[in-house]
């Protein structure tokens, strides 16, 4: 199991290539507050004097540090001769560094490098490695210390930016969390402890350790602490003795230091003795360090299949490089089209889920929109009553009628049957509008190869746009005709509108034996049929009455100049007046006659619209888009135009293809893992 460790550390070393951390290892983060011992402990665990030591925030970006254990025969040469311990840094490639002190100063050069020198903090981590027969396989990541106020030229909102690079860090699931708090301070108020508890309130993952024991007040102990007492933290409390300052500038080795530790805790502390201290901390870390890797490992590999074949699928959409230039523009061109169709036909292979899309969408307009449009429209919306009467009588001319005319009622019906017009060729917009659309949906989802050549995807988008906006007016056009069809000949004798008229007719009899039933007995059928004529001559209600009225009033009235001469433009003309029952019944049968016919109209246009808007526009741009793209683009002068790449999609395709050769890389680590039997 001690060999996981290094499977980890080879898997980091893959990832860094790539500069990424899609992948969420194990690792332990160490979090504290300033001047807590973090680095101190740290360095306890490498050995050695490694970090930048100062007052005030010295770590400045996240330094995850790599322990890796060597055997004594495996030293490094360099031209000081045979060295044991050696470090590398990522970003200075394979740079070896035997020197700790110039170890401590590349750290401080590339803090600065991003961070500046004003004391703000990064999120881009420095990665270390140390090679070492002196230190257990161990990976961890030193973090900005907390802090309250800023000091100098700090960002007032420096406390902030601190707790949010130590959460993203320690929110990682797979992270053990080393939360260190200094001895002489409450352990009630450790700030370590409070962040640690946010992201893992039941403390599977945090380990305390409790530094600075030396330095309590004369006559306390830290046992109730070290024991748990006063606060329980599952994977456990260490407590360790740091070097001072002065033994910091007296060059004091962490060799003896640790020395110096272990007799101080014989001596204050001889029944926790062995279960506290570097040393003992060191080994903690490895074995918990382990166990997390073996629990984590299912998960990890499950994680890199996965994208593994997200960057299979992202690097396929990138395509190859162009080699065959008339190939692959035929290609692109044929996907297109055939993917155009398909989307009209609804056998595409990315299915819109959200909304209605292509030939549904078309469908939909047709029988749903357009439809119900036609529904609507009310077979006498606009016309009234004095309207179809003012039609009837200046059908008639200057004789009276005997019957209701045809013209009145083709005048009329013709008026009406106009109106859907409108909705028709509003149908036809929808349509085209839609196809429209279908060119943006293909090159989103369905042809992402023409992300990689802006001009030739504008290219398509021109010709497809070009040819829709040709067969607009056709369509218009042919719909038009198909109102104007109607409006041609008012066919009378339809076999619908024929049944209708009979039906009509029947009612009006029925209603006139009716009428007739309900006569006084004592009133002659001749007189009671010529009473209505006679009643109407000498009524208000008739224009003739209206006529004599008028010429009496004019020879009757004051200083009439022409007696018995009747000025037609002094005649008042009633607005609205009591119908004679004549008028009502014209009105009746021409309103009956206008609706019956107006449906049979309106079933035809709602039927042959749609198939003149298919065949006029949708299936003529399916069957010719293809031949179209091949005409317009298909030239050799455009190729090299028309196959240019965008500016980041090599460097799209050539991030793509590095993280996955690096992902699979890491499951071929993983799969050595279970050849081994270490998982």
């Amino acid at each position: 199991m001690e060999a996981l460790i290094p499977v980890i550390n080879k898997l980091q070393d893959v990832f860094n290539t790539v500069g990424a951390d899609i992948i969420q290892l194990p690792q332990i983060a160490v979090v504290g507050t300033q001047s807590s011992g973090k680095s101190s402990v740290l360095e306890s665990l490498v050995g050695r004097d490694l970090l930048p030591r100062g007052t005030g925030i010295v770590t400045r970006r996240p330094l995850i540090l790599q322990l890796v254990h060597v055997d004594p025969a495996d030293g490094r040469k360099n031209e000081e001769g045979d060295v044991e311990e050696w470090g590398k840094f990522l970003h200075t490639k394979n740079k070896i560094y035997s020197d700790f002190d110039e170890i401590r100063q590349e750290i401080e050069n590339e803090t600065e490098r991003v961070s500046g020198n004003n004391k703000g903090i990064s999120d881009d981590p420095i990665h270390l490695k140390i090679f070492s027969p002196h230190v257990v396989n161990l990976t961890l990541v030193d973090l900005p210390g907390i802090t309250k106020v800023p000091v100098g030229d700090q960002p007032k909102d420096i406390e902030i930016q601190i707790r949010d690079l130590i959460l993203k860090h320690i929110s990682n699931p797979n992270c053990i969390i080393l939360a260190v708090t200094a001895a002489n301070t409450d352990m009630a108020t450790s700030e370590a402890l409070k962040v640690a508890r946010e992201v893992d309130p039941d403390g599977r993952r945090t380990l305390a350790v409790v530094t600075k024991l030396d330095l309590m007040d004369a006559g306390t102990d830290a046992m109730d602490v070290l024991m748990g007492r006063v606060i329980p933290v599952k994977l456990g409390i260490i407590g360790v003795v740091n070097r001072s300052q002065l033994d910091i500038n007296n060059k004091k080795s962490v060799a003896d230091a640790i020395r110096d530790e272990y007799a101080f805790l014989q001596k204050k502390y001889p029944s926790l003795a062995n279960r506290n201290g570097t040393k003992y901390l060191a080994r903690t870390l490895n074995r918990l360090l382990m166990h997390h890797i073996r629990d984590c490992l299912p998960e990890l590999k499950t994680r890199i299949n996965v994208l593994a074949a997200q960057y299979q699928s992202l690097l396929s959409s990138y395509g190859e490089p162009v080699e065959d230039q008339s190939a692959t523009l035929l290609q692109l061109i044929t996907k297109f089209a055939t993917e155009y169709c398909n989307t009209i036909e609804g056998t595409a292979k990315y299915i819109e889920t959200a909304e209605l899309c292509g030939g549904a969408r078309i469908c939909y307009i047709f029988h749903e929109t357009f439809g119900r449009t036609l529904e609507s429209v009310d077979p006498l919306g606009g016309l009234s009553t004095i309207d179809i009467l003012t039609a009837i009588r200046n059908a008639t001319g200057p004789r009276p009628s005997l019957f209701v005319p045809e013209v009145s009622f083709e005048l009329l019906v013709k008026k009406q049957v106009k109106r859907l017009e409108e909705p028709s060729l509003r149908c036809v917009e929808l349509v085209h509008e839609e196809m429209q659309r279908i060119i943006q949906h293909c090159s989103n989802y369905s042809t992402q190869e023409l992300q990689r050549f802006p001009k030739l995807h504008e290219a398509i988008v021109e010709v497809v746009t070009s040819l829709l906006r040709k067969r607009l007016p056709i369509t218009n056009e042919m719909v038009h005709n198909l109102v104007a069809i109607e409006l041609a000949y008012i066919n009378t004798k339809h076999p619908d509108f024929a049944d209708a008229c009979g039906v009509m007719n029947n009612n009006i009899e029925e209603q006139r034996r009716n009428r007739m039933r309900e006569l006084p007995a004592a009133v002659p059928r001749d007189k009671a049929a010529a009473a209505g004529p006679q009643g109407e001559q000498d009524g208000t209600g008739n224009w003739r009455g209206m006529l004599k009225k008028g010429e009496e009033t004019a020879s009757s009235g004051p200083g009439s100049p022409l007696k018995g001469v009747v000025n037609l433009l002094d005649v008042p003309v009633p607005v609205a007046r009591k119908l004679s029952s004549r008028e009502q019944r014209d009105c009746e049968v021409i309103e009956r006659l206008i609706k019956s016919y107006f449906l049979i109209v309106r079933k035809n246009i709602q039927d042959s619209v749609p198939k003149a808007v298919m065949h006029f526009l949708v299936n003529h741009v399916k069957d010719s888009l293809q031949s179209e793209l091949v005409g317009q683009l298909y030239k050799s002068g455009l190729l090299n135009d028309l196959l240019t790449e965008s500016e980041d999609m090599a460097q799209r395709r050539k991030e793509a293809a590095d993280m996955l050769q690096a992902l699979q890389r890491a499951s071929q680590v993983i799969a050595e893992i279970r050849e081994t039997h270490l998982w």
